[in-house]
């Protein structure tokens, strides 16, 4: 749903005065006022609200022209060629066979793509986007000149004017935006890059008056008498300026005095019983567990979680934090080079979020040798070099071409250690054929890698192999490369051209290290750094190198799991904030991927960074294993297309309970997907032809004809939507209210399409300052999203967190009270309690309970 332009008039009469017909006003406290005048509504679709171990694969595979050339190049082999690939027992042979047919035109061809991708330092560039962020400034649109302020940051070299104005840049529009921990960094940055003398007047009075904002009121008077001292003499500035300067330094005096002066605060966020969401009792057997979960293996299903005690809802089971992680480049990917466009002025998760951590910032710091990679930090810049960057950091261009599933392979490979590697892949590469780790073929397999992958030792003399795969010599499973080495391929399940592909990927990939001898490195960090990594070079050691990230990338397709977060998006004057759930970043969480699927899951999957945890959304007995679902939920999708999505990415037909229970009901479908009856009301059932389930109504109507009024209505609440992005509010409404009078006719109460229509209804109501009518609106939503997703759902949380805004905007106080009180009940299951609507919801009955009893009026 759109965030719709806020009326400031209306924003300052949102609450009680307006309400109140007899006239009574509500003292509150200052800290009060400025809490409920900054707390929006924000609209999260229920479709949205899920997490899930489903990818969408448009970025994680090479961009569509490297695919398009490859698949060409697979169907011009001559066919003795594609049978000895196809029929290649080990991932060594399909690498070595593939990886000989890169061809120097294949390469030049990816080089050429891949400089498509603008990923240098321009030094064009900086002036641009420094122009570009001051017209949004003087537009007071803040946030969108922090983020062009940083593009030319990232475009700037170390030292520079350049950089050192575009930090002074942004720190003031993080100062406008009450960022003054933040605005005080970019002016250390600023002054630490050579910020030019003439114009740090400004720039010390902004860092003064963060000080005293931040009651730092000794270090706040010290700038101020500095700046007394030195620019006492009227000669260094025109009149005009003087007097400025005077005035706003009596100005931070005072408000120094002001400040010295104790005033009230804010009270404190409720606390709650449920425990800082750390693991209580650390598993011994299962890395990043907790105690009441155990690891078993099985012929048919493989590796599984175990609960070995019974389970309370909300309690936490697994909480790791990813072995690997790549930031996503974002919807929008990175504009190619162009006449169009020289410079790309959109915002991308790459602006927004570090790098290495994926903490949102809006101050990032970038790598001085490329405009890509961001940071929250000099030290997660730093770690992220010695890590990895100082490989990757020259083939920017060509890791965004090959897609993220390819830069995850490289960049698992770089944090097993170099010299780790080589010695478990050859042996690797030697014995993994495309029969998986755990199947049963395999048992000789698992005791052939043991030697190398640490899983084997000796007792009394005889050797004794881990019980299940992927453990360690004592039997312990780890969130570790071994772990990683031992997620299944699925090997055989891949499509020849798809091996193909990723073969020849990986290969140019190798290709291009090779060439750079793998030592690269910036050329602008300081010699004091430590040197780069030595990887190994061709041929054999690279050969397992390849063999190893060829592994990777066919595992991502069924263990990557996506890290996703809730982004807001529209003006700050808004009330209304459209969230939406986004994809991050792509990673790989070794004890996470030990959870097997379920349409029915027991658990709850969220992330903070790059940490994964999962808790119990439901009471989970002893002896039930622990169910993650991967995408696919019986909640937003039939049976037939379940077991389809989930065979095409996981190879796996699914026999949960869900499936066997849908596969035997008998019933027209799902009560948020079927027609209803226009005389009596009853659902309807029956083939193309559809009958009133009433005995005693024989209304009927054809299945193809109720399709497409469903369709044209579905058109018609799509405009409306649009009209509702477009801040058209009245039409919005009129077209929404005839939708809903539509819907009525032949749409269960229950059905998705009425619940799109009445949350709609919500949002816009919400939008013109009606809480009234929008939380009239918003409850018939919440009944669609109970029927269809549960009423202890995630899905449902967020429902409730949106009620109980609206309920504390219009001022229901009894209303909002008893709705946070739902709300936090169905979150804290799913969040534990240091999540952020968990946060708000407390803040918001704190402030709510903290209010003083109105007056009561004369009886009437």
């Amino acid at each position: 749903m759109g965030r719709q332009p806020g009326n400031p008039e209306q924003s300052e009469g949102w609450y009680p005065a307006a309400k109140c017909s007899k006239c009574c006003v509500l003292i509150l406290s200052l800290a009060q006022w400025e809490f409920l005048n900054v707390n929006k509504t924000r609209f999260l679709t229920s479709e949205a609200s899920s997490l899930s171990r489903e990818l969408t694969l448009t970025m994680d595979l090479p961009v569509d022209e490297w695919k398009s050339y490859i698949l060409q190049k697979w169907s011009l082999l001559p066919k003795s060629i594609q049978v000895t690939i196809c029929t290649a027992e080990t991932l060594s042979d399909i690498f070595l066979h593939s990886s000989s047919l890169l061809q120097p035109e294949d390469e030049m061809f990816l080089q050429e793509l891949s400089r498509g991708y603008l990923v240098g330092k321009d030094p064009s560039a900086p002036l641009f986007y420094r122009e570009e962020g001051n017209k949004k400034f003087q537009d007071k649109d803040y946030m969108a000149a922090t983020v062009l302020y940083t593009k030319g940051v990232s475009h700037s070299r170390p030292n520079t004017e350049d950089i050192s104005l575009c930090y002074a840049n942004r720190s003031a529009a993080l100062f406008r935006l009450g960022q003054y921990e933040t605005c005080l960094k970019d002016i250390t940055r600023a002054q630490m890059h050579g910020y030019p003398e003439r114009l740090q007047l400004k720039m010390m009075l902004r860092k003064a008056e963060c000080l005293v904002t931040l009651g730092r009121l000794q270090e706040a008077s010290q700038i101020i008498r500095d700046l007394e001292s030195n620019f006492t003499d009227r000669q260094t500035l025109a009149a005009s300026q003087f007097q400025i300067l005077q005035s706003t330094l009596r100005r931070l005096k005072m408000k120094v005095q002001e400040k010295e002066t104790p005033t009230g605060t804010f009270p404190a966020a409720l606390t709650t019983d449920f425990e800082d969401m750390n693991l209580r009792e650390e598993n011994e057997q299962i890395a990043c567990a907790s105690s009441s979960v155990t690891l078993c293996t099985d012929p048919l299903k493989g590796r599984s979680l175990i609960a070995t005690k019974d389970i309370l809802p909300g309690e936490l089971l697994v909480k790791e934090d990813a072995f690997v992680s790549v930031l996503n480049p974002g919807e929008m990917p990175p504009l190619r080079a162009g006449l169009e466009s020289r410079w790309d002025t959109r915002v991308t998760n790459g602006d927004l979020c570090c790098h290495r951590c994926l903490k949102h910032t809006l101050a990032a710091v970038p790598c001085d040798g490329c405009s890509y990679a961001k940071y929250c930090s000099q030290e997660c810049m730093q770690q992220a070099w010695d890590l990895y960057h100082r490989v990757e950091c020259p083939l920017g261009g060509l890791l965004l071409t090959l897609g993220v599933f390819c830069h995850v392979a490289l960049r698992a490979t770089l944090l097993a250690r170099c010299e780790d590697v080589g010695k478990v892949t050859r042996k690797l590469c030697d014995e993994i054929s495309n029969r998986d780790i755990c199947s049963p073929e395999s048992k000789n397999l698992v005791q052939t890698l043991s030697h190398d992958l640490g899983g084997e030792s000796e007792k009394n003399g005889e050797t004794v192999e881990p019980p299940i795969p992927g453990c360690d010599v004592n039997g312990k499973y780890g969130s570790n490369y071994n772990a990683v080495l031992h997620l299944l391929p699925h090997t055989q399940n891949h499509g020849p051209e798809h091996k193909f592909l990723c073969a020849l990927s990986v290969a140019a990939l190798c290709r291009q290290l090779e060439a750079a001898s793998l030592q690269t490195r910036t050329t602008s960090l300081k010699s004091s750094q430590p040197k780069a990594a030595v990887v190994p070079a061709m041929r054999p050691e690279l050969h397992g190198w390849g063999v190893a990230m060829l592994r990777h990338m066919l595992q991502l397709q069924c263990n990557a799991q996506a890290i996703t977060t809730i982004q807001q998006t529209g003006s700050k004057e808004s009330i209304i904030t459209d969230s939406r759930q986004v994809r991050l970043a792509t990673g790989i969480f070794p004890v996470v991927s030990l959870l097997n699927h379920s349409c029915s899951p027991n658990t709850s999957v969220s992330f903070v960074s790059t940490v994964a945890t999962i808790r119990a959304s439901q009471q989970i007995g002893k002896g039930q294993e622990i169910l993650h679902c991967y995408g696919p939920h019986e909640s937003r999708m039939g049976v037939a297309e379940r077991q389809r999505k989930l065979r095409s990415q996981y190879f796996f037909d699914c026999t949960c309970l869900a499936c066997q229970e849908g596969k035997r009901r008998a019933a027209p479908g799902p009560r948020w997907e079927v027609f209803r009856c226009h005389s009596c009301g009853e659902l309807m059932q029956g083939g193309d032809v559809l009958s009133c389930g009433s005995a005693s109504c024989t209304e009927s109507a054809s299945r193809d004809h109720l399709v497409s009024r469903f369709q044209d209505l579905q058109q018609q609440v799509g405009k409306a939507q649009k009209l509702l992005r477009n801040g058209t509010l009245e039409r919005a409404i009129q077209l929404l209210l005839g939708c809903q009078h539509d819907a009525e006719s032949f749409l269960s109460a229950e059905h998705s399409l009425v619940g799109e229509i009445e949350d709609a209804l919500a949002q816009a109501y919400a939008a013109l300052g009606d809480w009234q009518k929008s939380a009239t609106h918003l409850q018939k939503s919440l009944r669609v999203v109970e029927v269809r997703h549960g009423p202890s759902s995630v899905e449902m949380g967020h429902e409730l967190f949106k009620l109980a805004q609206i309920f504390f905007n219009g001022f229901a106080i009894p209303e909002a009270l008893k709705t946070i009180q739902k709300a936090e009940k169905v979150l804290l299951v799913h969040y534990g309690p240091w999540n952020d609507e968990i946060q708000e919801l407390q803040k918001m009955k704190s402030c709510l309970l903290d209010l003083p009893p109105a007056p009561e009026g004369p009886s009437v």
